[in-house]
């Protein structure tokens, strides 16, 4: 990386991470692993300049990291170059640069997706599934009948009856099948 930043005469490699001599830190590792993170935070709190990620993988917990770090620039390892590079710490030097489009496109995105999977009613009128109603509705959808259900989970045929109900109930479904299909639609089965 030293060697492709050097060869550009417009760039200047600071030696040993002499902080008031850096404009533009350029991090690169193979994929954004746990050590990776840690070096990115590290880097961020030591220097507080912006960052150019050099990374052919980023995982989508690491899309907050890279934001929060002052990322302004992924590039792919695989598609490095001495002038992309260079370019990339031009651009983020200027200052008038921000975390790039696309990662805070796919930032947003993994923001609606966790609240739709965490935080978002799990049902009609916000009614969420207990695990105990989880439990008796994957064995119907397995086809096990009220006494089956009831054997196999040490419940009472009664208390596998008040479970359906409940559910039934509170969910304005309309039956055993169509509580099944409500949960297999859910994913909660």
């Amino acid at each position: 990386m030293v060697d492709l930043l050097e060869a550009r005469p417009s760039v200047q490699v600071a030696a040993d991470r002499a902080r008031d001599e850096t404009d533009v830190v350029v991090a690169a590792f193979d994929r954004l692993s746990g050590d990776a993170v840690t070096a990115l935070r590290a880097a961020t709190a030591e220097f507080g300049k912006p960052i150019v990620l050099v990374t052919d993988r980023i995982e989508e917990g690491g899309l907050a990291v890279a934001v929060s770090c002052r990322v302004v620039a992924i590039l792919p390892r695989s598609a490095m170059t001495d002038s992309r590079v260079a370019d990339s710490v031009r651009v983020a030097a200027s200052g008038a640069v921000g975390p790039p489009r696309d990662l805070l496109g796919r930032l947003a995105e993994h923001a609606e997706r966790l609240h739709r999977e965490m935080l978002a009613p799990a049902g009609p009128a916000g009614a969420a599934l207990s695990s105990r109603e989880i439990d008796v509705l994957r064995l119907m959808a397995d086809g096990l009948d009220t006494q089956e259900i009831a054997t196999e989970l040490a419940y009472s045929e009664r208390t596998v009856k008040n479970v359906i109900y409940a559910v039934t109930d509170r969910l304005r479904l309309r039956n055993r099948s169509h509580a099944v299909a409500y949960a297999i639609r859910e994913g909660v089965i």
